[in-house]
């Protein structure tokens, strides 16, 4: 029902309010909304966020977006992590009506008593709305200055709208007419779920000693060993180490290097076969040691800040525990056989999927089960694989479950999929998503996606960038060399508050097994890879140098705030954040082959929001290379990506 001042087209509102609209801690996001009303009298409006407990904050005006769109909007903060919600207040504004009929009646000589007279009331009824301290007087007096008769009207006018006064029922406005939007749901959550630098690798490549010959069977590293790889993870300033699945491998239909059909009796198999004799989902490979290791993995990961994300992977191998305990928990074939994983022409009969309609209330007990065990190991982030191949029914129901109790528990789906599918996942409780980032290399590609990202999308799906995985090997980076893997590691770090990296990235690993294809030779998932880390061309160094700058700079750590610039060369893309006094413009040049000059044409109003109008000047500070310059609306420049990909400035107002 439309209330007496019409409120419509609320946002963000997700799935017309059945789901919550997300954000985290301190992060200010945008609501609007569409207000008006008949005739020409004002109207104005405002948005109260109310906490988990339901009690309101101050509210925060909105202003129109545009003049005469209708569309108003205001940003909020919350401040606190739980559910909250939000609601769109309108109302007719009189001392706004009031003022603007004065201001054209008064010069002209229309009226002028009565108008003034009308004003003197206005005033006198808005005071008793304004604390004593907070200009209450001011308002009287000014009431009190329309009346005196002594000095000309359009004197008394100036005098009694000062910037006191306007101030004062800023604050605290005369509202009549107030009309309310229905509630709308807000899940506000720790800022890992937004931020954060992730670094993948698997424990048993690290302290594995492997023979080039193949005469002697190789020796998996532990988490013990594992471990030794943190301090150099943490000291190039990652925030979240993630472990894929540290199960027993099933042996049936294991697969071999690359991906053979058929393992030989060394071979190790794809951590995602989950299950054999030892164990299931809740026990830990022999090979990588105890449990009593892996909680000494987790915590020295604390002991240098850093959290531990888990795979979870709702799959098993012939040889998982459940084959035998739960028979009716997986699709059967016409022949009686298990039906396997497949995609197409590609067969993983190694893995078998689970069938979530023959127990679905006792699958997701069991998934609730082992969750809550690593939990209890110091989990707190769990990347969730392949979750789109399961109902999102189960995962509304699993993941409510455990934000009942562990909100601070965070999932990452890793769901490569349709968009629908994708954005459906994050609105049912997943704190982020994978995304499409790893193949959008052209700038218009990049432009087009980003802006979706942070803009209507952001409500509901936060993005984790990902430079690569164990499965994806991008051809840009398999034909760009060590200059790929600069310039992805750049934008990815720039572009999204949250990226990652697999181990061999800054080592620019981009050998595909054979071509056209996105599976890496000698891939990590199906053997050993010990690595030589000090190579002296490592790209540990930018890394480390990005993630500081992430780490010193608010604007790097959010998402709504990305705005992108004009450039003249497909090959060089402009784009820029901003927080508070915090503003880093980065341009890139994405030929990694090749130096490319652009003109690049800024928004300055973008850049510097409260510069005074008409400044065409900028001072920026290079962090990659500690060079200054001065910047106007247009600038040129020539990135080589072989010296210099990208320029990361730091933007302040230019000094005289």
């Amino acid at each position: 029902m439309i209330g007496r001042i019409p409120i419509l087209d609320v946002s963000p509102r997700v799935g017309c309010g059945d789901h919550p609209a997300k954000s985290v801690v301190g992060e200010p996001f945008q609501v609007s909304a569409t207000v008006f009303r008949e005739g020409h009298d004002a109207v104005n409006a405002n948005v109260v966020l109310r906490d988990p407990r339901g009690r309101s904050g101050p509210w925060t005006p909105m202003r129109e977006l545009a003049p005469g769109s209708d569309r108003w909007g205001a940003e909020v903060v919350a401040t606190a992590p739980g559910r909250w919600s939000y609601s769109v207040e309108a109302w007719s504004d009189p001392v706004a009506t009031w003022r603007h009929h004065a201001e054209v009646k008064i010069p002209a000589g229309i009226d002028t008593s009565l108008v003034l007279e009308e004003g003197a009331l206005l005033l006198e009824r808005a005071a008793a709305g304004v604390p004593r301290r907070e200009g209450r007087t001011a308002v009287l007096a000014a009431a009190a200055t329309l009346r005196r008769s002594g000095l000309p009207p359009a004197v008394r006018l100036r005098q009694a709208l000062g910037a006191e006064v306007l101030q004062a029922l800023t604050r605290h406005p005369l509202r009549e007419l107030v009309s309310v939007s229905a509630p709308a749901p807000l899940q506000v959550d720790r800022q890992r779920a937004l931020y954060g630098s992730w670094y993948e690798f698997f424990p048993r490549s690290e302290g594995a000693v492997v023979d080039p010959t193949g005469r002697t069977a190789p020796v998996s590293g532990t988490l013990r060993s594992a471990a030794l790889r943190l301090p150099a993870i943490a000291g190039m300033g990652f925030d979240v180490v993630y472990l894929p699945p540290v199960h027993p491998i099933g042996r049936a239909y294991r697969k071999g290097p690359n991906n053979t059909l058929e393992a030989g009796p060394n071979d190790v198999g794809s951590p995602w076969a989950i299950g054999s004799p030892e164990g299931g989902h809740d026990a830990i490979h022999p090979d990588l040691g105890t449990i009593e290791d892996f909680d000494a993995f987790v915590a020295r990961a604390r002991e240098l800040e850093l959290e531990v994300a888990l795979d979870f992977a709702l799959q098993c191998s012939p040889d998982h525990p459940w084959v035998d305990k739960h028979p009716d928990w997986f699709s059967t074939r016409a022949d009686g056989s298990i039906a396997y994983a497949e995609n197409p022409p590609k067969k993983y009969q190694d893995i078998y999927p689970v069938n979530f309609d023959q127990d679905f209330d006792g699958i997701v007990a069991e998934t609730v089960r082992l969750l809550r065990y690593w939990m209890k190991h110091g989990v707190r982030i769990f990347r969730v694989d392949n979750p789109h191949t399961k109902p999102v029914a189960f995962w509304e129901a699993v993941l409510g479950t455990i934000a009942r109790t562990d909100p601070d528990v965070l999932f990452l789906a890793e769901a490569f999929t349709r968009p629908a599918m994708m954005h459906t996942l994050g609105k049912v409780g997943f704190h982020q998503s994978y995304t499409y980032f790893t193949w959008r290399t052209g700038k218009q590609e990049l432009t087009e996606y980003l802006t979706e990202l942070s803009g209507d999308t952001a409500a509901y799906m936060r993005p984790n960038f990902f430079t690569n995985t164990p499965d994806i090997l991008h051809a840009y980076l398999q034909h760009g060399g060590r200059p790929a893997f600069a310039v992805r590691a750049i934008l990815a770090a720039t572009l999204a508050p949250s990226y990652g990296v697999y181990a061999g990235f800054e080592l620019f690993e981009g050998t595909a097994v054979h071509p056209g294809s996105e599976e890496y030779l000698d891939s990590e998932k199906f053997q050993l890879r010990p690595r030589d880390w000090d190579r002296p061309d490592s790209l540990a160094p930018l890394l480390t140098t990005l993630n500081r700058l992430r780490r010193e700079h608010p604007a790097l750590q959010l998402l709504r705030n990305l705005r992108f610039h004009g450039t003249d060369n497909d090959q060089v893309i402009a784009y820029s954040k901003s927080s508070g006094d915090d503003t880093v413009l980065i341009v890139v040049n994405l030929d990694p082959h090749h130096p490319q000059e652009a003109t690049v044409s800024l928004d300055l109003a973008a850049l510097t929001p409260s510069a005074p109008d008409g400044e065409e000047s900028l001072d920026v500070h290079d962090h990659l290379t500690g060079a200054q310059y001065r910047w106007g609306r247009h600038n040129y420049v020539r990135l080589d990506p072989q010296q210099q990909p990208a320029h990361l400035f730091s933007v302040r107002r230019a000094t005289q």
